[in-house]
């Protein structure tokens, strides 16, 4: 009868623990962070890309007073509501994606980015508009009937996109790491 030999299993015992380890993780606690991360990073491109308005003012004996600042669609991106963007006060985009509620639909998780503001699809996607109407807050008459958009979430977005497959990798890549590392 021959002889087999002897054969050391121990490091695939040891992969087999590993992978045991990584199947009891929590995969879900590990979508939502990428899902917050994406959001933050997405709010991080699109609110320098919004346009600032120059706000209302308003002269009284040759002296300049303002009314209302602008910003308000910038600020819109962090706020919950209208009047919370016109208040003034912009909190961290980080802090900000991460107080968004995270939705799951089978497989996939969406967390919405909305900017309550109610002129912000106009600002995006572009307006009409009556030329030769004389608007008081511009101190001008409107000369176009179209006005184009600024396209500030759709350019982000697409920016977004293109880098999600490196950053995906990138985080799965340091998270099965620390799993396999951590054991």
């Amino acid at each position: 009868m021959a002889k087999w030999g002897k054969c050391d299993f121990s490091e695939f015992e040891e992969l087999e623990r590993k992978f045991e380890k990584l199947a009891k993780t929590d995969i879900e606690k590990f979508c939502q962070d990428v899902a917050r991360e994406l959001a933050a990073r997405l709010l991080a491109k699109v609110i320098p890309r919004t346009p600032v308005g120059e706000g209302t003012f308003e002269t009284i004996k040759g002296k300049r007073y303002t009314i209302k600042s602008g910003g308000t669609l910038r600020r819109g991106w962090t706020a919950n509501t209208e009047s919370e963007a016109e208040g003034g006060s912009i909190p961290d985009a980080t802090a900000y994606a991460n107080s968004l509620k995270i939705l799951k639909f089978g497989n996939n998780y969406i967390i919405v980015v909305e900017n309550p503001v109610k002129y912000a699809s106009y600002v995006e996607y572009g307006h009409r508009q009556e030329p030769g109407r004389y608007v008081p807050a511009l101190g001008k008459r409107l000369k176009a009937s179209w006005v184009e958009g600024k396209y500030m979430l759709t350019i982000s977005e697409k920016e977004l996109e293109s880098q999600l497959p490196a950053l995906l990798e990138r985080k799965m890549k340091k998270y099965i790491e620390e799993c396999f590392n951590n054991g």
